[in-house]
């Protein structure tokens, strides 16, 4: 688990614990849809809206999917880097 996993872990506690997986996940896919509509307002697609509201709901979905790997044990910048790393060779291999 990373620092920042760490803090969110500490938070939850506080809290009172984690919720379900499955209510997590709804948290997730909530916070998904938020950062969704202020993208297609940043973007001029509904309405006018400010970047640093797309800062704000990409660290809500970050908190969200905290919970979520810290729930299973999951370091998420372990995970990312495995993820980085299979992406490259997967594109590398479909390159000409």
């Amino acid at each position: 688990m990373n620092d920042e996993q760490r803090q969110v872990d500490e938070l939850i506690k506080e809290f009172g614990g984690y919720w379900g997986p499955f209510e997590m996940l709804t948290a997730l896919v909530e916070e998904l849809g938020e950062l969704a509509d202020e993208m297609l307002m940043v973007e001029g697609v509904k309405g006018r809206g400010k970047p640093e509201r797309v800062k704000e709901e990409i660290g809500d979905v970050m908190f969200a999917l905290s919970c979520i790997a810290n729930y299973y044990g999951v370091d998420l910048m372990e995970a990312l880097r495995k993820s980085i790393q299979k992406y490259r060779r997967r594109d590398l291999a479909s390159s000409p």
